[in-house]
């Protein structure tokens, strides 16, 4: 009887996953996945944008799901952090350094999202939009890149939307800006392939975590060719994949895993 290796280990890794605020979301399930993989999980979020929705988690879940994350017998931290400040990206990874030690993923899966349409757009939702899916990531994709140790192995996975698939006429904001996320993960990733770092996106697709009511998950399940709706542990285990050394030929990929959805 032979063993098998786990390549997808990730023991001695440090990764930063952003936008984990709610256990029902992805940034939840992402940690979850990576923790039981081995990573030590830093996560941040942000409870005023979380408080504006319906779907709004409770105060407590932050510290629940690092409780959870704990059981797993890794190291976990966490920092309410408002992304928007050009400031938060050292701030971040100077916790995180202190912290854990040099990080060797990061995720950005935190987003800022607002129905908007060409009769409604201003230039303060297109702005908030902006600071949050296109600088924050940007910028905090380079602090992560610029204190980059390691020689290989670096990971950064970020989260789209399919807007290369397909019009969202009334996310217009959300559009433009996410859009532009794909542009940066492959520009991103042949800039710094040399660095051992490899870039990613994924679109995980229509997602059930907790926006749909019983109409939206009614109309959206009969476009899934399997009969369900996606999962946070769908886009997950994914990332858990994309994180490991099992991917470090894949890089400037923006993957569409949503299940053979029909747009």
């Amino acid at each position: 009887m032979t063993s098998s290796i786990n390549h997808r280990n990730l023991s001695g890794k440090v990764a930063i996953v952003t936008g984990a605020s709610r256990l029902k979301g992805i940034g939840a399930a992402i940690c979850l996945e990576l923790a039981k993989e081995g990573a030590d999980i830093f996560f941040t979020y942000w409870t005023k944008y979380d408080s504006f929705f319906p779907w709004k988690g409770l105060e407590d879940e932050p510290a629940r799901l690092a409780e959870q994350l704990e059981k797993q017998g890794i190291k976990c931290y966490r920092q309410e952090l408002d992304l928007t400040d050009p400031l938060s990206p050292i701030k971040l990874l100077d916790e995180v350094q202190n912290q854990l030690g040099n990080p060797h993923i990061l995720v950005n899966n935190a987003c800022y999202s607002n129905s908007d349409s060409y009769e409604t757009l201003s230039h303060s939702t297109l702005d908030s939009h902006y600071q949050m899916n296109v600088r924050a990531t940007t910028l905090l994709s380079l602090e992560f890149i610029k204190r980059f140790k390691n020689t290989s192995s670096g990971r950064i996975i970020n989260l789209s939307s399919g807007q290369s698939l397909g019009p969202m006429t009334d996310e217009l904001s959300y559009a433009i800006t996410k859009g532009a996320v794909e542009t940066l993960t492959y520009t991103l990733a042949a800039a710094v392939a040399h660095k051992g770092i490899t870039v990613n996106a994924i679109n995980p697709g229509p997602t059930d975590t907790g926006w749909m009511n019983a109409e939206d998950k009614k109309h959206l399940s009969s476009r899934f060719p399997m009969g369900r709706l996606g999962e946070p542990k769908d886009a997950a285990n994914l990332i858990s994949f994309l994180a490991s050394d099992e991917a470090e030929w894949i890089t400037g990929q923006i993957i569409h895993s949503e299940g053979g959805f029909k747009r």
